[in-house]
């Protein structure tokens, strides 16, 4: 089985999140995305989110350091 993770630092925000998730299996990172989307920065859940926040997951784990924006 494959860590994968979702790092709020790639994509800007007001806020500038620096939250990092991970999780051992698509199912309990996509939940713990969806309530951090949702709790954090006000998104609305919804099949839209879930499928969007799903194709942002990353094999592995959390880099220490924020990644480099494009």
């Amino acid at each position: 089985m494959t860590r994968k993770y979702i790092d709020c630092r790639e994509y800007p925000s007001e806020m500038n999140c620096s939250v990092a998730l991970s999780a051992d299996s698509d199912e309990e990172l996509l939940e713990a995305a969806v309530q951090h989307a949702t709790t954090v920065h006000k998104h609305s859940d919804s099949p839209e989110l879930r499928s969007q926040l799903k194709s942002l997951f990353h094999n592995g784990t959390p880099p220490a350091e924020a990644p480099r924006r494009g």
